[in-house]
């Protein structure tokens, strides 16, 4: 017997929660075949066999929490298929001329049932069975060996008329009062939290809990941004198979900025300010699972077309759940798109430990005062800086954004600025 064993993920990564098995109790699975997704506070990470052989025992269900270095599961690398016992199973009770075979059979029987009455049955299938409410000990199975599966828990109705004998009639007073928050005369739906939404949550709440987080605004008119890009986009693209976006332009006016106000690419750690002097921007991206926040490293060393490709090949890994622990840590300063979402004004809250985050908005026409006699409609996007109070004074912060308006505002100032 080989035991499955939660490994090392990342040094500031010790537990995890199983997402879901890939294999079942009694499936064949090769050595290196993905054999369980395993949801940390950052990523999914997909585990695989060490060893070949049937999953023979399945210690942690669906939704666990799990360690690193605790056991989940044991592959036996002798062992044969489901089906295989199956057959052994419907040929062994015919051989009546062995009656002591019954005794044991009947025995281990016993041993099941009094094992807190607890149905065998797949972690897919106690974690439906959780989520709908539903006793497993009430579902019937179509399996040989009584192994209940998801579609098992699927098609049977608490409504439908039982198998098994009713059980005796308890009185009333036997159910628990439910508490007020909890009552409900309407349909409601339950959905158990992601881990990742669970972290999030968290460390959410710890950043205003523990940053003196302020918010600054300014507005960009995005006229010549928007111009740049329509006369460079096509010739921009056949030199670099990638497409000219707007992330690249705040990305270098943002390291622009940080050059010149490096308190807002720092950290406080304890009572010392640690003052990076690399610049890892991360972008955050919305995921299928909520925001996750990919790093774009050493940003400052790349072109416009290297960042603009980088944050693609993120965004692309962060839409099929296949960032790294390595995609996500660090970053010294975040820059967050709301406006892709229509989103016109915000206060984006900080990514501890950073200090800061710089907060891009929907682009929308507003009539601007050109000078005294002249108004103009133009593309303007409201930009939002919420900065820790605690080391960033609001001067710099106002400097800092009025910066970055500045060098958006005269785009070809990047090339000699960033």
């Amino acid at each position: 017997m080989a035991q499955v064993i939660v490994p090392e993920l990342a040094e500031s990564i010790s537990e995890g929660t199983i997402a879901q098995w890939l294999k079942q109790p009694g499936d064949y699975v090769e050595k290196g075949e993905y054999l369980v997704e395993l949801e940390t506070d950052k990523v999914n990470v997909e585990l695989t066999a060490d060893y070949s052989g049937v999953l023979k025992d399945v210690v942690k269900d669906s939704g666990d929490t799990v360690q690193v270095g605790e056991v989940i599961a044991v592959i036996d690398e002798n062992g044969e298929t489901a089906g295989t016992q199956a057959e052994e199973v419907k040929v062994e009770p015919v051989k009546e001329e062995q009656p002591k075979a019954s005794a044991p059979i009947e025995e281990k029987h016993e041993k099941t049932e009094s094992k807190s009455q607890r149905p065998i049955a797949s972690p897919a299938a106690r974690k439906l069975a959780r989520e709908k409410g539903i006793d497993l000990t009430q579902v019937p199975s179509g399996d040989p060996l009584g192994r209940l599966r998801k579609h098992d828990v699927e098609a049977y109705s608490p409504n439908a008329p039982a198998s098994k004998p009713a059980a005796p009639q308890k009185a009333p007073e036997a159910k628990p009062a439910k508490p007020a928050s909890d009552s409900f005369d309407k349909p409601v739906e339950r959905e158990r939290m992601s881990r990742r939404r669970q972290t999030i949550a968290k460390r959410l709440v710890e950043v205003q809990q523990t940053a003196a987080m302020l918010t600054t605004f300014n507005e960009v008119d995005m006229t010549a941004v928007m111009d740049v890009r329509k006369r460079r986009k096509d010739k921009f693209f056949e030199q670099h198979d990638v497409r000219l976006g707007f992330m690249s332009f705040f990305t270098k006016a943002v390291i622009a900025a940080l050059k010149k106000y490096p308190l807002l690419n720092a950290e406080i750690q304890g009572d010392e300010l640690v003052i990076k002097k690399f610049y890892d921007i991360g972008i955050a991206v919305s995921a299928p699972e909520g925001l996750v926040v990919p790093v774009v490293r050493d940003a400052d060393r790349k072109s416009f077309a290297q960042i603009e490709g980088a944050i693609g090949e993120l965004a692309g890994k962060a839409k099929n759940n296949k960032l790294t622990i390595g995609d996500l840590s660090g970053g010294t300063f975040t820059i967050t798109n709301g406006g892709v979402f229509g989103s016109l004004m915000s206060t984006p809250i900080l990514n501890g430990p950073q200090v800061g985050i710089l907060g891009m908005h929907k682009i929308q026409l507003r009539p601007i005062a050109i000078d005294k006699d002249t108004m103009e409609n133009r593309p303007m996007m409201y930009i939002a800086l919420s900065y820790d109070h605690r080391i960033v004074d609001g001067k710099e912060a106002v400097s800092f954004l009025a910066t970055v308006k500045d060098l958006l505002e005269d785009p070809e100032s990047l090339l000699i600025e960033g």
